[in-house]
């Protein structure tokens, strides 16, 4: 099937939020290319009633203590984050932010391979554009991912698998990051498919890598293992897959009998000299609603599904791969 393309008469002076709207719009596009289109007669709200209630749990939070807490992301096969997730990732940020005892949360996976990856190319779209606006105004992904960074709340990565996309993003959000030295592959990988990373990768990487490495791993658009991620401050730490555990768990049991006023005001000011501000993260989803709307990556991204995106394992596990045979294209 020949992929549609998006009407760009006024797209450029939309605003930012009809700008999400607009790009938005094109994510099924992406997804059906090299499909058959089949005439959609379903009564969707039936089909929507049948969906919340069978609605997947994708977030698990264990409550360790009142002030340690586990967020695990389990949606198999490959933790891919969609409008689904969104919800459900708000209602846990939410919580983070307004319990008054918490300290600490750590996220992980319980996902073999796969920490958490790229967006859900595939649902209906009114799945994305209908979501409630957001407290910072920015599109709700963005948004919950700066305000993991600015709660008062220590935020820890724990990553063992892919995180890839979001998952870097969120890793990046969080205020460290420990990886399975041998198990853990972070990834930006969207310039190989003719986008523009959305989450704030741009802002937040040259802050801990430096412009030279950030650019690299950017515009590399590869996979990076956890000792290199180590060796580039992509990640605090990097341990032996056996280590990995023990040490996060030690980390945050130790943070969480700590007083949380005195964590609070501290990471506060750290905050002030590291973190980007909320326009720069903006100007980053600005870019990636532009970029989807180009004809080059709709192609792009079309040819990933038809390799097997979110469908085959080598296609996930192996996604720097296939996005350089991409290059020529």
């Amino acid at each position: 099937m020949k992929v549609r393309q998006p009407t760009l008469t006024s797209a450029i002076a939309m605003s930012s939020k009809t700008l999400t709207a607009a790009a938005l719009l094109l994510l099924p596009t992406l997804a059906l290319s090299g499909q058959t289109k089949v005439a959609e007669k379903v009564d969707r709200t039936a089909e929507a009633k049948a969906d919340a209630v069978q609605e997947h749990v994708q977030i698990k939070v264990d409550k360790r203590t009142p002030a340690y807490w586990r967020v695990t992301f389990d949606n198999p096969p490959f933790n891919i984050f969609g409008p689904e997730t969104i919800p459900q990732m708000e209602k846990v940020v939410a919580a983070i932010e307004s319990d008054s005892n918490l300290r600490v949360v750590v996220f992980e996976s319980d996902v073999p391979g796969f920490f958490l990856t790229h967006y859900n190319f595939t649902p209906p779209l009114a799945e994305s554009t209908g979501l409630p606006s957001s407290p910072t105004g920015l599109h709700p992904l963005p948004d919950m991912l700066v305000r993991i960074s600015k709660s008062p709340v220590v935020s820890i990565a724990l990553i063992r698998g892919r995180a890839t996309g979001v998952g870097s993003e969120l890793a990046l959000a969080c205020d460290m990051r420990f990886a399975s030295r041998q198990k853990a592959i972070l990834s930006q990988w969207e310039v190989g498919a003719g986008l523009v990373p959305g989450g704030g990768p741009m802002a937040r990487l040259p802050r801990l890598m430096g412009r030279g490495r950030a650019l690299e791993v950017l515009l590399g658009s590869d996979d990076i293992n956890g000792e290199l991620a180590e060796e580039y401050g992509y990640v605090n730490r990097s341990f032996d897959d056996d280590k990995l555990d023990p040490f996060v768990e030690a980390l945050a049991t130790r943070i969480s009998g700590f007083d949380r006023q005195a964590i609070a005001d501290t990471k506060r000011l750290v905050d002030f000299a590291s973190l980007p501000s909320d326009p720069e993260i903006a100007a980053g989803w600005d870019a990636f609603i532009t970029s989807v709307q180009r004809p080059a990556a709709q192609k792009k991204v079309g040819r990933l599904m038809e390799m097997g995106l979110q469908k085959d394992p080598d296609v996930e596990a192996r996604l720097g791969h296939y996005t350089q045979t991409l290059a020529d294209e």
